[in-house]
């Protein structure tokens, strides 16, 4: 089961907006969605920090910030999902 992982931090509400709109595409696809506190890395900060809430698999170096809805979210893990 792949990884993608959710740059964010904590008091983000674009973070809880994206968190809420992927919870339940994770159900149907075969990935672990895992959450990741960009605060905790100055390398992190200085990557995410003015970008966040960004998608990402470990593997690929394509992201999805934000803004994304349902759908782009849907098409982005899918692409990546099977590869």
């Amino acid at each position: 089961m792949k990884t993608v992982y959710l740059y964010s931090t904590s008091g983000c509400h674009l973070c809880e907006m994206a968190w809420d709109i992927l919870v339940p595409l994770i159900g149907n696809l075969p990935l672990r969605l895992e959450e990741v506190d960009i605060a905790e890395s100055d390398e992190l900060i200085e990557r995410y920090g003015v970008r966040i809430p960004v998608l990402k698999f470990s593997d690929f170096e394509e992201e999805l910030g934000w803004p994304f809805d349902a759908t782009q979210a849907s098409i982005f893990l899918q692409k990546f999902s099977h590869v």
